[in-house]
C-alpha cells in the first residue's frame, strides 16, 4: 500500500465524497503557541471521514459481489458510511452494531436503507459475529479499518489536507482501529518526509500506547469512554505495522479533556464535533501534545452526535 493507492482512491471517490473545509482559530493558536489548521471531516457525507474508505472499498466490488450485498460491524460512523455507499452503488447493507450505540447513529443507518443487527460490545466478539453474519447471508464483509481499500480511502483526507495547506510540521490524528492514521501517515510521510505523525486515543482505551511500548499488538478490555468511535480493544492487524513504522508518538486524553475540546470548538469555531473527533484538539489544549512554534494539522474526524447528547456532555 502506497501513495499511488491513495491517489487512486481519491479519483474513485471524487464527486461522491466532499472536499471538506480547513478552519483556523487565532484563540487556539494563542492557547497552544502554534499555528493550527483543522481539517473538518464533520462536514463529510454521513458526518465523518468513514465515507471515504467505505465508498472506495464498495466501488471496487464486482457486479456479482454487489448483487450479494455487503455486511459490516461498527459502533456508528462506519455503519452509516457503508449503508450510504451501498445505497449509492445499488446494493444492500446489513450492519452489526453495539446495542448501546447512540440512537442518532442507528437512525442514520436505517435512514440510508441499512439493516441493523445488534450485539453487546462488552461481552461479544464483533469480528467473529460479523464474519459469521456475512458468511451466513452470503454477503461481502467490509471491515471498519483492517482492509487495504479502507485504509487507502481514509488516506485521502490527509492527501486533500496537504494539497491545500502545503508543508506542515506535524499531523495529529484520532486513533481508534488505526485506519485513518495509517492512511494519513502513508500519504503525509510520502509527500512530506520528516513530518511528525501524532496519534491521540482516549486514556481509558490506550491499546495503541501499550502496543507501541510493547512492540506488538496488545489487547485491553473494551474501554468505557465518551469517545464511542475510539473504543477499540486492540490495534488492527494491517494497520498496526504501518502505524508502528510511521507514527511518531501516541498521546492519550481524558473524557473531561475531550469535553473541554468539544466546548471550545463549539464556542470558538461554531462547529459541532463528536467526542472521537475532538481528541486531537483536546491533546493540544491539555498540553498532552506540545509543538510550540510549529505548523500543525489536526484531523477532526467526525461530528455525529445528537443535540441532546452534545448538551449532556458540554453543559
Amino acid at each position: 500500500m502506497n501513495l499511488d493507492d491513495i491517489r487512486a482512491a481519491a479519483g474513485r471517490i471524487a464527486g461522491h465524497a466532499y472536499r471538506t473545509p480547513i478552519l483556523t482559530s487565532r484563540t487556539l493558536d494563542e492557547r497552544v503557541g502554534a499555528r493550527v489548521l483543522l481539517k473538518c471531516e464533520n462536514f463529510q457525507r454521513i458526518g465523518a471521514f468513514k465515507f471515504r474508505g467505505a465508498y472506495n472499498a464498495l466501488a471496487q466490488l464486482s457486479a456479482e459481489q454487489l448483487a450479494r450485498g455487503v455486511a459490516a460491524y461498527s459502533s456508528g460512523n462506519h455503519a452509516q458510511a457503508v449503508a450510504l455507499a451501498a445505497a449509492l452503488l445499488g446494493t444492500k447493507a446489513t450492519i452489526l452494531m453495539p446495542a448501546d450505540t447512540p440512537q442518532s447513529k442507528k437512525d442514520a443507518v436505517l435512514g440510508y436503507g441499512g439493516r441493523i443487527v445488534e450485539y453487546d460490545r462488552y461481552t461479544q466478539d464483533r469480528v467473529a459475529l460479523g464474519t459469521e453474519l456475512a458468511e451466513r447471508e452470503g454477503r461481502v464483509l467490509i471491515p471498519p479499518y483492517d482492509h487495504p481499500h479502507i485504509i487507502a480511502g481514509q488516506g485521502t483526507a490527509a492527501l486533500e489536507f496537504l494539497e491545500e495547506t502545503g508543508a506542515l510540521d506535524a499531523l495529529i490524528v484520532p486513533l481508534g482501529g488505526g485506519g485513518l492514521i495509517a492512511g494519513s501517515a502513508l500519504a503525509a510521510t510520502s509527500l512530506m518526509p520528516g513530518i511528525e505523525i501524532v496519534g491521540v486515543e482516549p486514556e481509558a482505551g490506550d491499546d495503541h500506547r501499550r502496543s507501541f511500548e510493547a512492540g506488538e499488538r496488545v489487547s485491553i478490555e473494551v474501554p468505557r469512554t465518551i469517545a464511542d468511535g475510539l473504543m477499540s480493544a486492540v490495534p488492527g492487524e494491517l494497520t498496526f505495522p504501518i502505524n508502528r513504522k510511521l507514527v511518531s508518538s501516541v498521546a492519550t486524553v481524558t473524557d473531561d479533556e475531550i469535553r473541554d475540546a468539544m466546548r471550545f470548538l463549539f464556542e470558538r469555531l461554531k462547529i459541532v464535533v463528536e467526542p472521537s473527533g475532538a481528541v486531537g484538539v483536546a491533546a493540544l489544549l491539555s498540553g498532552k501534545v506540545l509543538l510550540p512554534g510549529k505548523e500543525i494539522g489536526v484531523l477532526i474526524s467526525g461530528g455525529n452526535i445528537s443535540a441532546e447528547r452534545f448538551a449532556q456532555l458540554v453543559l
